[in-house]
């Protein structure tokens, strides 16, 4: 095989995994979007205490970030009752294939943070 040809598959086989990854971080980006479909996973419904439970998002970043998640199909937003209306918030079933990235990222956090913060012992 010539080295063209070995470059331009080198090329390929990158772009096979670039594209589906941008793709993903598209849908994921930014600092709050994890962190919400982290909290409606684990059971906050209501906005409130949604937004309690993510120190530092205000209500208006919120409200954009949800509707975005809605329409990615991550979050389902839930109109209950007729007064006072009640807006419950869940987790579709398409949020649970999140979760091994989510573990992930957590483990490549946690020993990221070790790797910074622990005196090397040489």
């Amino acid at each position: 095989m010539s080295k063209v040809m070995a470059v331009k598959r080198g090329h390929c086989n990158c772009l096979e995994t670039v594209k589906p990854v941008r793709d993903t971080l598209e849908v994921i980006n930014g600092k709050w979007k994890l962190p919400i479909i982290i909290s409606v996973s684990v059971g906050n419904e209501r906005f409130t205490d949604i937004q309690e439970s993510i120190p530092g998002i205000t209500p208006k970043v919120l409200a954009k970030e949800l509707k975005e998640l809605e329409a990615h199909q991550l979050i389902k937003r839930n109109v209950v009752g007729d007064y006072p209306v009640k807006i419950l918030y869940t987790a579709e079933a398409y949020a649970d294939t999140l979760t091994p990235l989510i573990y992930a990222l957590k483990d490549w956090g946690l020993n990221h943070r070790n790797k910074l913060f622990t005196p090397n012992k040489e």
